[in-house]
């Protein structure tokens, strides 16, 4: 129970350091970056289920079900749409990305990748459980998903972890 939150926001905050927020100034600047980032990304579904399984509430699990099965399901796209990126740009290096869509918006690939960018940001605001993708959280059947039974800082810690996250696949998207 109270491990839960600590493997919730543990691989979100491990996950920034990979990011490059300026030229030079990335934490970890690993050769398998991209990958990193979906391997982490991925370890935060078992803070869900362990949260929704200590609470000993049918409630709290199956809302961890159903959080889990969303974000596994929408990680998958959300891979399959980073492939094309790791394609255009022949490197797993977030930072080598960065470097190689410099000098101008004609180098950028957003363009000619929107069909990949279209779909990954709409696995992003699924695995982030925004709206209209927040059925893990149905609150008129669930209550209010795998965190019902956590109050306090426990709450807090989820939360943000969640959006820690979602800062993160922005700015994912904004590499």
């Amino acid at each position: 129970f109270v491990v839960a939150p600590i493997l919730a926001i543990v691989p979100t905050l491990a996950t920034w350091a990979v990011i490059p927020f300026a030229r030079g100034l990335i934490l970890a600047n690993l050769n398998a970056g991209l990958i990193y980032v979906l391997a982490l990304t991925s370890i935060g579904v078992y803070g869900v289920i362990l949260a929704g399984w200590a609470s000993n509430s049918k409630y709290a699990l199956l809302g961890a079900m159903r959080s889990a099965a969303q974000i596994v399901s929408y990680e998958i796209a959300m891979g399959f749409a980073l492939i094309g990126v790791v394609m255009a740009a022949q490197t797993l290096n977030l930072e080598h990305i960065v470097e190689n869509q410099s000098g101008g918006i004609l180098h950028w690939y957003v363009i000619p990748l929107l069909p990949l960018f279209i779909i990954y940001f709409v696995s992003g605001v699924a695995e982030t459980n925004r709206a209209p993708f927040d059925v893990a959280e149905g609150e008129s059947e669930i209550v209010a998903g795998f965190h019902v039974e956590y109050s306090g800082t426990a709450f807090a810690v989820f939360f943000l972890a969640e959006y820690a996250n979602m800062i993160l696949i922005a700015a994912l998207a904004a590499t």
